[in-house]
């Protein structure tokens, strides 16, 4: 404020002197002496307002200078006090830098000690991929040798199960003769009870009887003498030779005694089961049912139809086919004839012509996978047979087996016309095809083959009006 003073000061002094010299120079003219006064005095007045206007502005413009250099020293002590406090800051951040790095440079030894532990596991695990890729082409050069053997072996195992379809083919073909030629020699000698046929054992049955063999009974040399007066027919002396000829007798096999009974009696053959009327509420389930996968199957029963068709006598559903097994009859088809029906849509017609006669038959039908092959026994004759039907197949296990009736569904869903309507008895299921010798002992009461899966006492749920009865003989039930 002081230097404010003395500058407007100064000023003064200079305004006034110029004055007083204009004063002057006014007295000497003697033309302006001749003016008015108070006119002289309004210009100067004018002069003076706009001298002090001028004056003001001056002032201000250092008055705001005086601010600004004010402010400057101001602000350039703060911009001091952040210096200070950058430079500290950047201390404590060189501070910190220094520790991350030194911690950075910890972390990149104990990194370089890490890959070089990783890559020396690196290296161990190349040489043991080395070793596994070298064992694994020995492997695989082992399993495409593996592989060939295989098939080597699977086309032998082709051809055996080509040779045992025909040696099965065969065996039923001599059974099939050899039941004719014991029924020739029970006609030809019907009081004689010594001469028996018996069999061998077969290929796929070491030690049970099936057809091969023709042998006396050995009580033959106590009715030798007996016989000696008996003609023999030629033809059947020719046909006991010619049998003997594919056949040595068995020795060791004794023919099983049979107590004496009526050609046509067939006792002990079990509860007998019937089917009244063509209603869907007669049905018999079967517990349990397949538990293992069926190659092949053999299906007997004695049956006395009592009306013009058959039925349903067996039918096999699962949840994905309804139809994977089933002996299968209604009114719509040819009378007497049956569908044999493995995984629908596949069947074979079946003619059952002898059954509609109202009397007690004996009938086994047979299949195996293996070929595809399948045999119709008819009171111990073969009637059908047929081959390449579902070869190679499996019936799966799982499902729901019934008895006189047809499954739409699991269980379910019977059709009237489709029912069974009639007796049955002695009814048994194998896994495996029965040999002809097995059939015509069923037919004629004598055994019951080993190895049966489902027979009638496993009839867990008997339902409707389906009726049961113990006969002692299937001729004495009503």
């Amino acid at each position: 404020m002081g230097c404010l003073k003395k500058t407007t000061l100064s000023f003064l002094l200079i305004c006034v002197s110029i004055y007083a010299r204009g004063t002057l120079l006014q007295e000497a003219d003697p033309a302006r002496q001749r003016k008015p006064f108070f006119e002289r005095l309004r210009r100067l007045e004018e002069q003076f307002r706009r001298f002090q206007q001028v004056t003001l502005t001056h002032l201000q413009d250092i008055a705001n200078n005086y601010n600004v250099y004010y402010n400057v020293d101001a602000r350039f002590q703060s911009l001091v006090e952040e210096s200070q406090a950058i430079a500290l800051a950047v201390n404590h951040s060189q501070a910190a830098i220094q520790e991350d790095v030194a911690h950075l440079k910890t972390w990149v030894r104990k990194s370089q000690r890490r890959s070089q532990k990783v890559d020396a596991k690196l290296q161990a695990l190349n040489l043991s991929l080395s070793t596994k890729s070298r064992q694994w082409v020995e492997e695989g050069k082992e399993q495409k040798a593996q592989r060939e053997a295989t098939a080597g072996l699977a086309l032998s195992i082709r051809a055996l199960q080509d040779a045992l379809a025909s040696l099965t083919q065969q065996v039923h073909s001599q059974g099939a003769r050899l039941a004719a030629l014991e029924e020739e020699l029970q006609r030809a000698f019907p009081g004689t009870s010594a001469l028996r046929l018996t069999t061998a054992p077969t290929p796929t049955q070491p030690s049970q009887r099936g057809p091969g063999s023709l042998q006396l009974w050995r009580n033959s040399q106590i009715s030798r003498p007996s016989l000696q007066h008996r003609s023999f027919p030629q033809d059947f002396t020719v046909h006991v030779q010619k049998t003997q000829k594919f056949q040595a007798p068995s020795s060791h096999q004794a023919a099983l005694p049979r107590t004496h009974q009526e050609p046509e009696s067939i006792c002990s053959s079990g509860p007998v089961l019937t089917f009244p009327n063509a209603s869907t509420e007669n049905v018999i389930f079967l517990s349990p049912g397949f538990l293992v996968p069926l190659r092949a199957l053999s299906f007997c029963s004695w049956v006395r139809m009592a009306s013009s068709h058959l039925g349903t006598l067996l039918s096999y559903a699962t949840k994905d086919n309804d139809n994977k097994l089933v002996l299968h009859g209604r009114n719509s088809l040819v009378p007497g004839s049956i569908h044999f029906v493995i995984g629908d849509p596949v069947f074979r017609e079946l003619s059952l012509q002898p059954l509609l006669d109202g009397q007690w038959h004996h009938i086994c039908i047979i299949w195996t996978s293996m070929g595809g092959k399948y045999w119709l026994h008819i009171d111990r004759r073969i009637v059908a047979t047929g081959s390449r039907f579902r070869e190679g197949y499996e019936i799966p296990p799982g499902g729901s087996l019934v008895l006189g009736q047809e499954q739409d569904t699991m269980g379910g869903e019977f059709d009237s016309s489709e029912a069974f309507v009639g007796s049955i008895s002695g009814l048994a299921i194998w896994d495996r095809a029965l040999v002809p010798r097995e059939v015509a002992n069923l037919a004629t009461g004598k055994e019951l083959p080993a190895g049966a899966i489902l027979t009638l006492t496993n009839a867990t749920l008997v339902s409707g009006f389906v009726q049961r009865a113990k006969c002692t003989c299937l001729e004495q039930c009503p």
